[in-house]
């Protein structure tokens, strides 16, 4: 199949979502289109079934904000045109259904049927929870893809539930490829990035956003490390990064805290982790949850969203209510204290991770695609 993708090129879950599945795909035999304005972040490699097609807004002065959605749509529109594709996957509704639909209805007047298949990964639904005004132009994207999927059962629950769908949603979670997270450790990992001298690692992936509850995660950890001896490793970059830093240095943590950005060797760190931290406000599904349960590492983290569906609270970790800091803390101690346990919760951790391995997620959306072009 001929496949163009259409997402944010950011380190954000729905960006190496959509990243990896066009990598695993052009693996597979199929051709492959990124389209968007940067090239995506763990798209290293541009191989001859593979492709990148830059979007660029022109700059007026009569706009506040350029408009994006008109020159990704011409962009959809001339990729699909010369390079003969069949179905144009787009992750999130709002902008890229939206400005997908609009490429389709120009391709109609060239007597070109292009296929669309949303893919929901979760800001694009709870938007309209903050921003009712958005609520018809999402359901309207929704409604007028050829396919649409949700990254959980959750994330399914609540968009039947915000909004009137017309059509099936099929829930396909995300993936994770175990070629990236090998058994045996890296001696020059260990030596250089985390000079381990006896703690336990402690790591936590994330854009920073104030979704993510950054601050709950420093005072988890704080806690933590007054009964544990501990450091922190922080992933990502993102608005809430200086106050986490302020924070660390009012507790006097700030030299446990080691800040590694948008660090591209997320598979080592984990690989070095005992615990992964996830107290989030909303997650649709968890991917950084997945990653780390790939690495054999445990994940305490909240019961929202779709977290539940990976993290098995007292198999592979924890899930508590939102904002239960004490809580959080009580179990890692007693976790990072036991080391049966947290052997025993490591295995289970790579195990429940391998019911999302690539190989058994990506032929599901094959089968979706297989299904559009066939209506």
């Amino acid at each position: 199949m001929n496949i163009g993708i259409v997402c944010y090129p950011t380190f954000g879950g729905s960006g190496v979502v959509a990243t990896e599945l066009g990598i695993a795909l052009a693996n597979r035999g199929h051709k492959v289109h990124f389209i968007t304005y940067n090239q995506p972040a763990r798209l290293s490699l541009i191989n001859e079934d593979i492709f990148f097609h830059q979007v660029f807004v022109e700059e007026y002065p009569l706009f506040d904000y350029q408009p994006y959605e008109l020159a990704l749509s011409s962009k959809m529109l001339e990729v699909v045109t010369e390079q003969k594709l069949e179905i144009l996957h787009v992750h999130y509704a709002i902008p890229h259904a939206y400005a997908a639909f609009m490429a389709q209805q120009m391709l109609k007047e060239k007597g070109i049927d292009i296929k669309i298949v949303t893919t929901l990964h979760g800001t694009d639904i709870t938007l309209v929870g903050s921003h009712p005004s958005y609520k018809p132009a999402v359901e309207f994207s929704i409604n007028q893809s050829n396919a649409v999927t949700a990254v959980s059962e959750s994330l399914k629950k609540e968009t039947l539930e915000l909004f009137n769908i017309k059509q099936n949603i099929f829930a396909i979670p995300n993936f994770i490829d175990f070629n990236k997270y090998p058994d045996r450790k890296d001696p020059i990992c260990e030596d250089l990035l985390l000079s381990n001298h006896g703690e336990k690692v402690i790591s936590h992936i994330s854009n920073f956003r104030p979704v993510k509850r950054i601050s709950d995660l420093i005072q988890v950890f704080y806690r933590i490390q007054l009964k544990v001896n501990s450091k922190l490793l922080l992933i990502g970059e993102g608005p809430e990064r200086e106050h986490a830093e302020y924070l660390t240095k009012q507790l006097g943590i700030f030299h446990k805290v080691h800040f590694l950005g948008n660090c591209q060797e997320v598979n080592k760190v984990l690989c070095y982790s005992d615990l992964f931290l996830l107290p989030s406000e909303k997650e649709s599904f968890g991917l950084a949850a997945l990653e780390a349960m790939a690495a054999k590492t445990p994940v305490i983290s909240t019961n929202v969203g779709g977290l539940p569906e990976v993290n098995i609270d007292g198999e592979t970790g924890y899930t508590l209510p939102l904002g239960a800091v004490d809580e959080m803390a009580a179990k890692a101690i007693d976790l990072l204290n036991n080391e049966v346990l947290l052997a025993q919760f490591k295995e289970n951790a790579k195990r429940q991770a391998n019911q999302f391995s690539i190989e058994k997620i990506v032929p599901l959306y094959e089968e979706v695609y297989r299904n559009v072009l066939n209506e």
